[in-house]
């Protein structure tokens, strides 16, 4: 239903005209349907009837000629002439994009280790360029976010040799980020934070750095950088094999932090790590070139101090000669791309992107083969778009012109002087894929036909032949297959979701729509709004917003939510109203003065859209109770909660708010100074920001939760806020979680435990 029909719905229900036909009230004396299923936690959370089926993960060739999976098989479902059996693992089997051609290219047999019972694991593989070496991850550990450190087997298509990395005497479950050298000779790896390179075939390994320690960290990352830039591998094979540009962290005098786990062993443990809250020392950061040859390392000669600048992104400019630096500042509001001249030791600056505020985020620099010129991301005339650079900075091309934000570069074609992306100029909750130019001489054409309205991302084949297309909407699970991508022709059906589609049609699901209402000073706020099934419109009803809030992130978008759409549709079962809207500041496609205008203003402006939504929603529904209001959210969503209970409590009188960070000067320095400035010369910002500042005015109801085993937004913070709330005798409910990470999930029962009671605490204060 448009916005603009239920509005003139509810002006005739004003003038005496029911709507009791439009939110689904049988007529009196109209015999009713049988009932539908009433969903409940346990529905969504522990029986997984609503599992969605998922396309098979796999890989694009190069060459766009079909793709590998893995298949999973046992050894004793293949006729041998020996005795074996019980052996199970995967095969990677190739097919070509209509799914037809299957060829079994590793089978379980070439991946069992000789004397092993069972084949390696495959967590990932990769193949060397000249096609006759595999590379095999498995044994994956978790290193803060990500399983990056295990164990690397390499297989020798032509011999069948499998033999692990790591020397004669490899070190179990020690190695990270190996990768094929360009010409397919070697192999090069993270173990102990020093890098490696080992020959094929021969085991001779050789270091190429031995300064690494606890403290010295080369070709890979500190906890902040994996965090807040989304890295992990720290190093760059050059493109003649003949050497590799890393990064080095230095993390003396970056200040520990310190968890305790009570509960998995009699006596407390503790688990320390460097981690720079705001305001605080940084890692130094230094990029260096270190030569294959020698094992020498030419360092770039960034002038200042390494600890109060970030290298975000790194590139081989096109050829092996320059490196590509991004050289931040501190603050973030500046970005030196500067070619480092490995061998002559020279810097030479090429282009800089600035801004009044902060740089949203930090793109990779795609370059072209001959190095001549590369596609880069920036905010410079207000959009986020793409430009073609020259080597020397001094041609710059827009190849997206025009008022609207990329959202994702899918893939670059330089033979076809093509570029993918997508965007959304129209409506910033859905996503459509995008062609242009890479020289910027043709106009800028959608791809995605109309008939996909809703959210369509891509993974894409190297050479944008073909791609996997994923499809949804806010109430329509997704369904993908695999398209031409010259006229998006569909080639074959990977998934559809019929059965859940048909098990959905039988429940009894909300009505929803899109909307948009104006803050105080006319700035447009986007959000999705779900109501009751069978809604008496004559009757108001109480209504909980999820929030989220700050960069990281948007939360109205038009695609499926799998078991949050669930759960938000149990709400509207049991009375409630449920909403989403995005203040200014999220990361919605809406130009860079959407996203810049929160700068030092998080937890204040961003709010106060919230505020301004309410009272604007209020004014269209009439359904809506305005005396019974809820909110919640995780993380940033959990701060933005306790600042609308705290600093608009007129407003919001019942909020659960999960893993918050509760005074922003405990968070860390990277993603905090980027949106707050530095707490050492702007302690205003800080306190006028943070949700403790304003503890002492809660007036409503309060559910408080956290992980004590957050690594991310630390129990500590929590801590500090109990003592505020406490301090001003402000009555709560808390919520510990031991051991839990930043994600609340782990442990048995964690998840419906955690639903369970945000459920009943909107039940019993907001009583629908």
């Amino acid at each position: 239903m448009t916005e603009l029909t239920l509005k003139k719905l509810t002006q005739s229900l004003i003038t005496g005209v029911g709507l009791l036909a439009l939110f689904g009230c049988a007529p009196s004396g109209q015999q009713s349907a049988e009932p539908a299923p009433t969903l409940s936690l346990e529905r969504i959370y522990t029986d997984k009837e609503f599992n969605s089926e998922r396309a098979p993960y796999f890989r694009w060739l190069d060459d766009g000629s079909g793709y590998t999976v893995l298949e999973a098989r046992s050894k004793d479902t293949q006729q041998t002439d020996d005795d074996s059996h019980g052996v199970t693992g995967n095969d990677i089997v190739f097919y070509q994009p209509d799914g037809s051609g299957r060829k079994v290219l590793i089978t379980v047999e070439q991946l069992t280790p000789e004397g092993a019972d069972d084949a390696l694991s495959i967590e990932n593989y990769q193949w060397s360029e000249d096609g006759k070496w595999a590379l095999i991850f498995t044994n994956g550990q978790k290193v803060w976010r990500h399983r990056t450190r295990g164990d690397y087997w390499v297989l020798n298509l032509e011999s069948d040799s499998l033999y692990q990395l790591g020397g004669e005497t490899p070190k179990e479950t020690s190695l990270m980020f190996a990768k094929f050298s360009p010409d397919s000779q070697k192999v090069a790896y993270v173990q102990d934070n020093n890098i490696y390179v080992e020959t094929l075939g021969s085991k001779n390994v050789t270091a190429l750095t031995t300064d690494g320690s606890d403290t010295i960290i080369n070709g890979n990352f500190d906890w902040v950088y994996e965090e807040e830039f989304s890295i992990t591998d720290g190093f760059r094979w050059s493109p003649n094999s003949k050497a590799i540009a890393y990064w080095q962290l230095d993390q003396s005098g970056v200040e520990y932090f310190t968890m305790i786990n009570n509960t998995d062993s009699l006596y407390p443990a503790l688990t320390r790590f460097p981690y720079p809250k705001a305001g605080e020392q940084n890692s130094a950061v230094k990029v260096g070139v270190v030569s294959l040859a020698d094992q020498q390392t030419h360092w770039a000669p960034l002038t200042g101090d390494n600890r109060d600048r970030y290298v975000p992104r790194i590139s081989w400019a096109g050829t092996s000669e320059e490196v590509l630096i991004q050289d931040v500042n501190r603050p973030q509001n500046t970005n030196v791309l500067r070619l480092f001249n490995w061998q002559d030791n020279t810097l030479e600056t090429i282009y800089t992107d600035k801004d009044d505020a902060f740089l949203e985020w930090y793109y990779a620099a795609e370059w072209q083969e001959d190095g001549s010129h590369f596609v880069f991301h920036s905010e410079r005339d207000g959009w986020r778009h793409l430009y073609r650079i020259s080597r020397d900075g001094k041609s710059i091309i827009d190849l997206t012109p025009g008022e609207y934000d990329i959202v994702d570069l899918i893939t670059i074609n330089e033979a076809t002087n093509s570029i993918y992306f997508t965007a959304s100029p129209d409506a910033p909750e859905q996503r459509f894929l995008f062609k242009g130019s890479l020289d910027g001489s043709t106009p800028v054409q959608q791809v995605t036909p109309m008939t996909f309205t809703g959210n369509n991302r891509y993974y894409m084949s190297k050479d944008a032949s073909y791609a996997m297309h994923t499809h949804s909407r806010f109430n329509q699970p997704a369904s993908s297959q695999i398209i031409k991508t010259t006229g998006h022709e569909p080639v074959t059906q990977l998934t559809t979701n019929d059965e859940l589609k048909a098990q959905l049609a039988k429940e009894s699901l909300p009505q929803h729509e899109f909307f948009r209402v104006e803050a105080r000073d006319g700035v447009v706020l986007d959000g999705w709004i779900m109501f009751p099934p069978n809604m008496d419109p004559t009757k108001q009803y109480p209504i909980i917003f999820y929030v989220y809030g700050e960069p990281w992130g948007s939360t109205v978008q038009d695609s499926w939510g799998g078991s949050s759409y669930l759960w938000n549709s149990m709400m509207t079962q049991k009375g409630f109203i449920m909403v989403s809207v995005d203040n200014r500041g999220t990361r919605a496609p809406k130009g860079r003065d959407w996203r810049k205008s929160i700068y030092k203003k998080i937890g204040s402006l961003t709010v106060r859209d919230q505020a301004d939504a309410l009272d604007a929603m209020a004014e269209r529904w009439p359904q809506i109770d305005t005396s019974r209001v809820g909110v919640w959210g995780h993380s940033g969503g959990g701060s933005s909660t306790l600042n609308l209970l705290f600093r608009h409590g007129d407003k919001f009188h019942v909020g659960v708010a999960q893993a918050p960070v509760a005074d922003i000067r405990y968070y860390d320095t990277i993603y905090q100074e980027r949106y707050a400035g530095n707490p050492n010369t702007d302690p205003d910002s800080y306190t006028q920001t943070s949700p403790i500042t304003f503890a002492k005015d809660l007036q409503g109801e309060l559910l408080l939760v956290h992980g004590t085993g957050d690594d991310n937004v630390h129990y500590q913070g929590t801590e500090a806020l109990i003592n505020e709330l406490v301090k001003h005798n402000k009555q709560f409910e808390f919520m510990s979680y031991p051991n839990r990470s930043h994600r609340i999930s782990e442990g048995e029962g964690t998840t419906l435990h955690l639903q369970t009671m945000k459920t009943n605490f909107f039940l019993e204060h907001l009583k629908p």
